[in-house]
């Protein structure tokens, strides 16, 4: 079948009036409830069918089906879970496999909503797939819920669709209003039409009363409304804090900003809402850039933080308060559809291009642009630091979890933050186009294929974070920094416990102590016994043969404070229980 050609919607009349739907074309209606819908997508199935159509019906949605079951129609059931990329790649093969002039019937578009919290990938969605269907010049129907959606999604669907059709209904008039009809014209077609579905007439309405009952029905479905102005995620969270000023029960919205926003993962939900209160995730919110998941290392160093406050207020009032900002795992997913190579990413997904594409797909991560509102955002956060040092540090969304900590696999990068506002953001992009591009490292990829992730949705969220540190004559540089592990493979005696764990600290910027840079001096501190150390000190040589011999075997000692290793004994200071001199044990490793 040639690629743009007319096809039968099962209402004559309706061809007439656009000239024809055509392979290729993705037919978008906007309607008040689904009923409407069904009445234009019954006749279209009904003469798919009669034609010997491939007709398939993509069932995902809760809401009740809206095409039966009869010969000639495939039913096919999918998933719709809170993955985005895993949902849109299963739509995606299942396309691929039909191949060209298929005929689809999708459920409602508004449904996508419901389970990923926010119009924008729900726009993302059909942005990625509509391109595809055209190309393999099939049809496809899709409804949509008029009032739900802001209007930004709103113009990305009508944008990409090739038909946009309005349609309005009450107790017994259809009326329709094509807003787009791509490459196709007449003098009529853009007007609202009449449909009266018992005889399938499908006519413009040229008469002026008949055109003032049209447009009094659609005033009685307002557009205009301040809340399409703003996506779907934050009315929610707008609507919750809203809420709780007027002192309501917002239980089930902190519920569902844990999940929407802090961690899919089952024992850190339990952890976060047992310790959260709703002002924690109203402020989380505050300083988020986009909408999805913050990501696993900003959720992890939020709830320790909140352990703390929690448990050990005393500790926490010695802490540094926090002042992050947490670019959501969304505004990934957006820039690659943005920058138009989300097919590679599909492909990246498979088996036999899963390392090859790894690099050519890095670089496009590495090569694009941000819409003029991210860079907005952007601003915003680099105005509120200042021209004080910043680092962008990954977070995605496996990063820091149960069993999977990438450790070292993603990017950090300090941005020194001088110069004009145009400096210093095009500094900042670079450096979150960098830490996108690492979800691409060989390392990470290997670490992903080992445990068995390489399927699973891995978007890569961002932590930003002011640099904490002080300046020393021109310089400026943090007193310390370290890193926290759970478990410690040191153990410079029998009685440290390797269970509670350990930090490596060093003086400076933690990239010493997580690279382990040449003549970055590390410390070793087992978290059971902090004031133990491992070092190596020459004069400890010369203290063998004078303090080896004071040791009495069995003596009660106050405490170790320090092992020193050479390199064939280990050298253990005591304090007496007098505190009045050192006693030495060297014993051989």
């Amino acid at each position: 079948m040639a690629a743009f050609e007319r096809i039968l919607s099962g209402i004559p009349e309706m061809d007439k009036a656009l000239d024809n739907i055509r392979l290729g074309d993705n037919v978008v209606w906007r309607v008040d409830n689904l009923s409407t819908f069904q009445l234009f997508v019954k006749p279209y199935v009904q003469q798919a069918v009669q034609d010997g159509r491939n007709v398939l019906y993509v069932r995902f949605a809760s809401h009740a089906p809206l095409v039966e079951e009869q010969e000639g129609v495939r039913i096919v059931p999918l998933e719709l879970s809170h993955r985005f990329e895993t949902f849109t790649v299963e739509i995606h093969n299942l396309i691929e496999h039909e191949g060209e002039a298929a005929f689809y019937v999708f459920d409602c578009l508004s449904e996508l909503q419901t389970a990923w919290s926010t119009d924008l990938m729900m726009g993302n969605f059909f942005k990625v797939t509509c391109p595809f269907l055209f190309q393999l010049n099939t049809v496809a129907f899709f409804p949509l819920i008029r009032g739900k959606h802001s209007f930004e999604a709103i113009a990305k669907i009508r944008d990409t669709t090739q038909l946009f059709m309005d349609a309005y209904s009450d107790a017994v008039h259809v009326y329709v209003r094509p807003l787009k009809v791509w490459n196709r014209f007449s003098d009529t077609m853009f007007l609202p039409h009449f449909y009266e579905k018992e005889t399938g007439k499908f006519r413009p309405i040229l008469e002026g009363v008949q055109v003032s009952r049209f447009y009094s029905l659609m005033n009685m479905n307002p557009m205009g409304n301040d809340e399409q102005n703003t996506d779907s995620w934050d009315r929610f969270f707008n609507t919750t804090a809203e809420m709780y000023r007027q002192g309501m029960d917002v239980t089930e919205g902190c519920n569902r900003m844990c999940n929407i926003m802090l961690s899919r993962d089952e024992k850190m939900r339990i952890l976060i809402k047992e310790n959260f209160t709703p002002e924690d995730y109203f402020q989380i919110r505050s300083r988020m850039i986009g909408t999805g998941m913050i990501g696993g290392k900003a959720c992890g160093m939020l709830l320790a933080r909140k352990l703390i406050e929690n448990k050990r207020p005393d500790i926490y009032e010695k802490l540094e308060p926090h002042d992050s900002f947490y670019i959501g795992s969304d505004v990934f997913y957006s820039y690659i559809v943005d920058n138009d190579f989300w097919d590679i990413r599909v492909r990246q997904r498979k088996k036999e291009e899963y390392f090859s594409l790894a690099d050519t797909f890095a670089e496009r991560l590495r090569s694009g642009t941000f819409s003029s509102y991210q860079r907005e955002q952007f601003c915003r956060l680099l105005d509120y630091y200042g021209q004080n040092p910043i680092i962008v540090r990954s977070s995605s969304i496996l990063e820091d979890g149960f069993g999977n900590a990438f450790a070292g696999k993603y990017e950090s990068v300090f941005c020194a933050n001088i110069g004009t506002l145009e400096e210093r953001l095009a500094e900042f992009e670079e450096a979150v186009k960098t830490v996108y591009a690492s979800t691409m490292s060989k390392s990470a990829l290997d670490y992903r294929l080992r445990r068995g992730l390489e399927g699973r949705d891995e978007q890569m969220a961002l932590l930003v974070q002011r640099v904490s540190g002080s300046r020393y004559e021109g310089f400026f540089m943090p007193c310390a920094a370290g890193v926290g592990y759970s478990y410690s493979p040191y153990r410079f005696l029998k009685s440290i416990d390797p269970n509670a764990g350990m930090l490596r600290l060093v003086m400076g910027l933690g990239t010493g102590a997580v690279d382990r840079e040449k003549g970055s001096y590390p410390r070793l501190v087992s978290l059971d016994k902090p004031r133990l150390t491992a070092v190596f000190h020459p004069e400890l040589l010369k203290m063998e043969n004078k303090l080896t011999d004071f040791y009495p075997e069995g003596e009660s000692l106050k405490e170790i404070i320090g092992v020193y290793s050479m390199e064939d004994t280990n050298c253990t200071i005591y304090h007496d229980m007098k505190g009045e001199r050192m006693v030495c044990s060297i014993n051989e490793k």
